[in-house]
């Protein structure tokens, strides 16, 4: 019987191998909630992507058909166009801080505009970058004056972000609660507000765009982190194969049987060529 010296696979049962089992399998478990996570995230990446799809070239509807109130929004109108016209009010302008572009620190122009019932619908009019010499910006473009037709996409309200604060004109993030106290007026749209696609009459320079293409999210990234997880899982149990097997060869090493299969290994790493072997007996062809 194989193992008769060695004590053939008993050594598999004891309490560290049955450790380095128990290791694996929470191993294992712990990769396998890790790949499920990734594939709800792309999940997650191709809904946004669906939405994106469908809204973001959307022909734009009115603003009080898609916001009915001030407070409406879901999450479904994300990105979709709307028009609304009215008038900019500039002394309640506010800039959200901390809104880096393409590397550069800067800000987000807030500008309400007023509608025709008299609420204030917030609109993101592009970005500014920090002064020169300051933490403000040293110019920030003047909107349209007089009536005005805006082209917007719809945005969710923001949520706080702890210590991020802002004073005077500033907030910290677009968090439209917030905004509508800082601007201290009446009625505010807070479910949502807009960023600036398009507006007439067109000023003579505005704040530069954030958003002019879709804003995709990379699905694929999320399949291949799953299918990692997977793998390394199945490593985890290949590693511990690997090493029974070598135990198991160590412990077993004057068994007759072992040793047979020993010498058959040995037999057949002698066969194989290298390909070093190969290029040896090539190069003394040619020199001959």
């Amino acid at each position: 019987m194989s193992g008769a010296n060695g004590g053939g696979w008993k050594f598999a049962f004891s309490k560290r191998w049955l450790g380095y089992l128990a290791f694996a399998i929470a191993f294992a478990i712990a990769c396998g909630f890790l790949s499920n996570w990734q594939l709800a995230r792309s999940k997650e990446a191709a809904a946004a992507n669906a939405l994106i799809s469908q809204n973001f070239d959307s022909k734009p509807v009115p603003l009080t058909s898609e916001l009915p109130t001030l407070t409406s929004y879901s999450k479904g109108q994300e990105w979709t166009r709307v028009t609304v016209t009215g008038t900019y009010e500039p002394d309640l302008q506010l800039l959200a801080r901390n809104r880096p572009f393409n590397g550069n620190p800067g800000f987000e122009v807030l500008t309400p505009l007023r509608t025709a019932d008299g609420s204030l619908f917030i609109v993101d009019r592009g970005w500014v970058p920090t002064g020169n010499d300051s933490d403000d910006p040293d110019h920030v473009p003047a909107p349209p004056s007089g009536t005005v037709a805006v082209v917007a996409r719809l945005k969710a309200s923001e949520p706080a972000i702890d210590g991020r604060t802002a004073v005077g004109r500033q907030v910290g993030t677009i968090q439209l609660s917030v905004v509508k106290q800082k601007m201290d007026t009446g009625a505010v749209y807070t479910g949502a507000y807009g960023l600036l696609d398009s507006e007439k009459p067109a000023p003579a320079s505005a704040p530069t765009p954030t958003v002019t293409e879709p804003p995709t999210q990379d699905e694929g990234l999320h399949w291949s982190y799953m299918i990692q997880w997977i793998i390394f899982a199945l490593i985890g149990f290949f590693g511990l194969g690997y090493a029974l097997r070598t135990e198991y060869r160590k412990l077993n090493e004057n068994d007759p049987a072992e040793k047979a299969r020993a010498a058959e290994r040995d037999r057949k790493r002698a066969l194989k060529r290298t390909d070093s072997d190969v290029e040896d007996e090539l190069l003394d062809a040619s020199s001959r």
